[in-house]
């Protein structure tokens, strides 16, 4: 009975984190959206995106802590997915699982910019004169390469992406769960995939971009977490075995 008790409640707790991490990473995002013009603000130059961050405040400044920390709560159910799969001793999820969770530790560096990098570079810029705005201008373009598009953007991208497509993998050859999530999830992380190109321009003039790839990718990618989580929720009996098949 106390077996079958941390059993379901390790699904709930699993399920739980995936929705909740869903749902408010995308009720944040959406709301930075509507202030900030994100994710397009991305790609302009320090000398729009500065002002404008001053411009928004000290609401912005919250909203960018928002949109890191609920996307961080991911963690926490990739680490528990393999116990909750029952399948702790598979090579393949065990790596796939650690690294998701770097990719969620990157993609905090990468929001987390926005909270303590950000606001001070912007501030020098927006009341600097023309030689500190060049100089703050050049830190900018520094920090935000490094942090953003290379942290945040293509390794915390890449590697989530690479965790979705080993669990599909397992979703598809184990029917651990339904098979569907498991092709979904290959669909979505393929479509993902393809904003690399975005990212990949910044450094590469002239990158073949489809413009549609970041909103439909990390759409599709965000509801099928969230699907995820609602399939675990609803399959609350006892753990399957273990994939050495002890106990």
């Amino acid at each position: 009975m106390g077996s079958t008790s941390t059993s379901i409640g390790l699904r709930r707790t699993t399920g739980g984190f995936l929705v909740v991490g869903a749902v408010g990473f995308a009720v944040a995002a959406t709301v930075l959206s509507s202030t900030f013009d994100w994710p397009d603000i991305l790609r302009e130059p320090g000398s729009v995106v500065l002002p404008a961050f001053v411009a928004g405040g000290a609401g912005l400044v919250w909203t960018w802590f928002a949109t890191a920390w609920t996307y961080a709560i991911l963690a926490v159910p990739i680490l528990l997915l393999p116990a909750v799969l029952g399948r702790r001793d598979d090579p393949a999820l065990r790596v796939a699982t650690y690294v998701g969770a770097t990719s969620v530790l990157l993609s905090l560096i990468g929001f987390l910019r926005w909270v303590f990098v950000v606001p001070p570079l912007a501030r020098s810029y927006v009341g600097g004169d023309a030689l500190t705005r060049t100089a703050v201008d050049a830190a900018w373009t520094a920090q935000h390469q490094f942090g953003g598009a290379l942290l945040g953007e293509h390794l915390g991208q890449l590697l989530v992406i690479a965790w979705s497509v080993t669990l599909s993998v397992v979703i598809l050859r184990t029917r651990v769960l339904p098979r569907w999530l498991g092709g979904t999830g290959l669909a979505v992380s393929m479509i993902y995939l393809l904003n690399q190109g975005d990212i990949l321009a910044t450094a590469v003039p002239g990158f073949p971009v489809w413009d549609l790839a970041g909103l439909l990718g990390s759409t599709g990618w965000g509801l099928w977490v969230a699907a995820l989580g609602v399939t675990v929720l609803l399959r609350l009996g006892p753990c399957p075995p273990r994939s050495d098949g002890r106990p």
